[in-house]
């Protein structure tokens, strides 16, 4: 087996095709995603944000809604990542036994686990887009840089789209979500997403840098605000590296699950 073909080939963009014509005569559900942004960056602007006043950040003062913009961002490409391989690949898998059909087709098991990465990719792009052009309407950009949190973006919605997807293969029954769901909350909650992670204490701080939503955040969070430095290469390989190992663990996992 070649490496490539560990984590498929050039043959998973056939579900890609198949997922877009799917959704063709769901367009509605496909087009309700661009006003979670709007939302998202409303709610923050004309509550929150008065009610908290501006923050430091690295030698900085912004205002909360500047400061929070990219966090949610990265909470977005989360949550759609997450619905998209969790979720929707469990009814595939359990339910509509989709995969089994597709697999009497030339295509391999690792081509389906990574046409649904790519799939959930697509969809973060289109919404990645929309929620940049919302925070950059809604003023709360840091700098033009802010154009460089699209393809943050998309990394973030790739590390958790594998991670989704491998967690997907060890979901028994609709009650196991609860447990996605208890995993998802704390993430969103304490990634440093709302308030800088110089708040926390330091033990609790420790914990958080290695939550992947807090890298995705701190590193959008230097693309909004125009503040570069080495550590963003870090975080942006650290998003990566979890990609990979949990897009190995889900193409063993389908093969084990799909292959007589």
């Amino acid at each position: 087996m070649t490496r490539l073909a560990l984590f498929g080939t050039r043959r998973s963009l056939r579900i890609l095709e198949r997922n877009a014509l799917v959704y063709r005569s769901q367009w509605l559900m496909l087009v309700s995603g661009f006003f979670e942004p709007l939302f998202y960056l409303l709610s923050i602007g004309i509550g929150l944000n008065h009610l908290v006043g501006d923050l430091h950040v690295h030698g900085r003062v912004v205002s909360y809604a500047t400061f929070v913009a990219p966090g949610m961002l990265a909470t977005s490409a989360m949550n759609g990542a997450m619905i998209d391989t969790v979720f929707n690949t469990f009814f595939k898998l359990k339910i509509s036994h989709t995969y089994d059909a597709l697999l009497s087709t030339p295509l391999e098991v690792t081509d389906v686990a990574l046409g649904e990465v790519w799939w959930a990719l697509a969809r973060a792009t289109v919404y990645g887009a929309s929620f940049i052009a919302c925070m950059a309407l809604l003023g709360d950009a840091g700098s033009w840089w802010v154009v460089l949190c699209w393809p943050g973006a998309i990394l973030t919605s790739l590390a958790f789209s594998c991670i989704g997807l491998a967690a997907c293969t060890y979901v028994r029954s609709w009650q196991d979500f609860d447990l996605v769901t208890l995993v998802q909350l704390p993430l969103f909650l304490f990634s440093a997403t709302f308030f800088p992670i110089s708040l926390y204490p330091r033990w609790l701080g420790a914990i958080v840098s290695f939550s992947p939503l807090y890298q995705s955040a701190s590193l959008l969070r230097g693309f909004s605000l125009g503040q570069f430095d080495w550590m963003m290469v870090i975080r942006a390989g650290y998003l990566v590296a979890i990609a990979l190992v949990g897009l190995r663990i889900a193409s063993q996992r389908f093969r084990r699950i799909l292959t007589p």
